[in-house]
């Protein structure tokens, strides 16, 4: 009996003792520091939790996806595809409008591939970049060239264009955190190797990082005086956001104020009561004049809204700016009439001179790619709140105009893109358990 209560005081003690543990690591933890809240913690990013306007627009689940799963299927397997396969291991994108296959085209097509989880044809396409496109040696060692002849299998240029890079690199990167690097391509690997290439350009033989280091802005061309402008479509601030968390390659804070000075840039960029933006600019955002075209607002300039839309819905570091912006843009479009706007402007909203051709058609139109990427602008909850840009986009169609002009690349990628934005299923993809 005294063997026995001895036993009960030890264990009594013993578990007085872990209660005394427990309380202690329990007030311990209550006094600790809550982590700090992102800046932005409402922002997609950090929530994964992405806005389906078309379900707030009334549409159901079933026939958004069937309608996201169309637009694939029309731009990557239907008659008038874009996207053609090569022997059993390559592929590309084409712009069918101007008989070429561009870096812009091939790495939007793998963006579209890593996005709806379609491996192969991600995999294809970037074989094909880098077999033809990549440069192995030189001074453009790294860099792509921005145009090929599928026809002749040459190049039409060797000089690159920084906005392929700027896909290429993001698409890479959320390739190797969705499908990790051990499957037949190291993704992170050849990312990294583009990036890395980019910061060993120091101006020698007129090559430059993609980046304009002085000003933190993307270069139009990052090869010449091209080194010294810009294009606004080229700044996608949610882009840098996710170099500076996975590229892991030393720059993160330059990552980080690159897209901060894109967001200040494009505050410049689009100052105009239309929102309207010019298609190059200096760094101030003043327009550049090109032997091309003179400044307006014309086909790069579409994807400006769309740009936007994904920085307030991933990062929402600028929510106030983007809103004003959205409601003065879309405003400006729903008084030159919803189902009738044409393509192209000055920014003051009047009707340009010059029109500047979609491969060989010169003439406005109501063009698809725009309708969709007004579209996307919806995501910045534009006051007072409308959904009839969605509704729009909802019903417009890729297929020929009434006088047979089609152009399923631009228009069709644009509109994939926004019908992906506006369903949430163009998201910041992080890193997978493999």
């Amino acid at each position: 009996m005294p063997k026995l209560s001895f036993r009960l005081s030890a264990l009594g003690w013993r578990a007085c003792l872990l209660a005394l543990c427990l309380v202690h690591l329990h007030a311990a933890h209550a006094q600790a520091p809550a982590p700090a809240r992102p800046p932005a913690g409402k922002a997609a990013f950090y929530t994964n939790v992405y806005p389906n306007l078309f379900r707030e627009a009334g549409y159901r689940q079933a026939d958004i996806d069937k309608k996201v799963a169309q637009a694939y299927h029309d731009v990557f397997e239907g008659p008038n595809k874009v996207y053609f396969e090569v022997g059993d291991s390559m592929a590309y994108v084409s712009d069918v409008k101007n008989e070429d296959a561009r870096t812009e085209g091939l790495s939007y097509g793998m963006m579209v591939a890593v996005q709806l989880n379609k491996k192969q044809v991600f995999d294809r396409l970037w074989r094909w970049s880098k077999k033809y496109l990549q440069h192995q040696s030189g001074p453009l060692e790294g860099y792509f060239a921005w145009s090929f002849n599928p026809a002749t299998m040459k190049r039409n240029s060797e000089g690159p264009a920084s906005d392929g890079e700027l896909y290429f690199v993001t698409s890479l990167l959320f390739a190797a955190n969705r499908w990790g690097n051990a499957t037949g391509i190291d993704y992170y690997r050849e990312a990294r190797r583009i990036l890395d290439a980019s910061w060993k350009k120091d101006g020698t033989g007129g090559v430059y990082n993609l980046f304009n280091t002085k000003a933190k802005q993307i270069s139009f061309v990052p090869t010449g005086d091209m080194y010294t402008w810009t294009d606004p479509s080229y700044h996608v601030p949610a882009f840098l956001e996710v170099w500076a968390e996975y590229a892991k390659d030393g720059h993160e804070q330059f990552y980080r104020d690159c897209a901060d000075t894109s967001r200040v840039f494009l505050h410049r960029a689009c100052t105009a009561p239309t929102g309207l933006n010019y298609d190059y600019t200096e760094f101030s955002g003043q327009p550049h004049a090109t032997r091309w075209a003179p400044p307006a607002f014309r086909y790069d300039s579409w994807r400006v809204p769309m740009n936007l839309a994904m920085d307030y819905v991933w990062f929402g570091k600028d929510r106030r700016w983007q809103q004003q912006y959205a409601q003065r843009f879309q405003g400006f479009l729903r008084r030159k009439g919803l189902n009738t706007f044409e393509d192209q402007f000055n920014v003051d909203g009047s009707r340009p001179e010059f029109i500047l051709p979609a491969g060989k058609v010169k003439k406005l139109r109501h063009s698809l790619g725009l309708v969709a990427t007004s579209a996307a602008a919806s995501l910045m909850r534009p006051a007072p709140p409308q959904l009839d840009f969605v509704h729009a986009l909802w019903n417009a169609k890729l297929a020929p105009y009434d006088d047979g002009y089609f152009d399923p690349y631009y228009d069709g990628l644009l509109y994939l893109f926004s019908l992906m934005h506006l369903s949430g299923k163009y998201q910041a993809i992080k890193p997978q358990t493999h």
